[in-house]
């Protein structure tokens, strides 16, 4: 009774894909110098793969010798079943390389309102480049107040947001994108439009909506040192309540722009009453992989590295 031969022992390496693949070209050039030029390795290289395939496979493989090269029975099963495997590995990669170009399935979005007149136009940019290189990925936005945003993100019902920096979480990653400018404004109907120059006294005793969200620690002490008789959710509520002629309140300039482009709203003292706020799309650490939004994030980030060449 012959005695049993150990198994290949644990998984199959890069090493033994290495060691079949030119036990591949050796059969099929039919020898060791034939392969030489194919390999591009020395003929005593590859006698030392075959010595280490054929150890590790506790098989042998081939003859080699004056009579020259031939396979053993076990070798021509070996083969065989070497060309299902790379064939597998060939197919693997080839299937994988296709996603790429075939992108399918969901991106989430959240976004804080009004963000689409920002002049860097960085993710409107990035959705038509993904959508181009995937006409079949279903973009769905969901405009939310940023906290919401935060949460949908931690939790996995959003892929990506879009966010002011007001305190970063630790389960987050944070990309960089805008840095906003807020102004206080009036509409053309308010006692302070076209008045200069305006006391701070006077100012003080204006009505002021507040941003009912969260607020940077500069945006809080401008709002601190005013007279806040109203608030708003969100930044078309404030715009609602400006244009009653009642109150002041702060608006991003690319937002209030049109308005004041058409005269209807104008800055209150600019050069004091102003305050900057960081915005950055935000991702949730430690996710599973997920190839549409990785290449969202590779096409925000080229986009976001070419507009700062430009």
């Amino acid at each position: 009774m012959k005695p049993m031969k150990p198994a290949l022992s644990g998984q199959v390496a890069d090493a033994d894909i290495r060691l079949l693949r030119i036990f591949r070209t050796v059969v099929e050039r039919g020898g060791f110098a034939a392969a030489e030029a194919d390999l591009n390795i020395s003929r005593a290289a590859i006698s030392t793969a075959m010595s280490d395939l054929e150890q590790r496979l506790s098989l042998r493989l081939c003859q080699r010798g004056r009579s020259g090269f031939s396979l053993t029975e076990e070798g021509r099963e070996v083969y065989a079943y070497s060309l299902q495997l790379l064939s597998a590995l060939e197919n693997f990669r080839t299937q994988v390389n296709s996603l790429h170009a075939h992108l399918k399935g969901e991106l989430n979005i959240g976004i804080t309102d009004n963000l689409v007149t920002m002049p860097q136009m960085f993710i409107t940019d990035a959705i038509g480049a993904i959508k181009a290189r995937g006409p079949e990925v279903m973009i769905n936005i969901r405009m939310t107040p940023p906290a919401e945003i935060e949460v949908a993100v931690l939790d996995g019902r959003l892929h990506l947001g879009v966010v002011p920096v007001i305190k970063a979480l630790p389960g987050l990653n944070y990309l960089p994108l805008y840095s906003e400018t807020s102004q206080l404004y009036c509409s053309h109907d308010h006692p302070l439009y076209g008045k200069t120059p305006i006391e701070d006294k006077e100012l003080r005793q204006q009505d002021v909506v507040a941003a009912a969200y969260a607020q940077t620690d500069e945006a809080l002490q401008h709002y601190q040192s005013l007279h806040v008789s109203a608030s708003a959710t969100d930044r078309e509520g404030i715009a609602f309540l400006i244009l009653t002629g009642r109150y002041l309140g702060f608006l991003p300039t690319h937002y209030a722009e049109r308005w004041v482009r058409e005269g209807r709203m104008q800055s209150v003292v600019p050069e004091q009453r102003q305050f900057t706020t960081e915005f950055a799309a935000i991702t949730r650490k430690g996710k599973r992989p997920n190839l549409i939004l990785e290449t969202y994030l590779e096409l925000l980030q080229h986009t976001i590295d070419t507009r700062i060449k430009d």
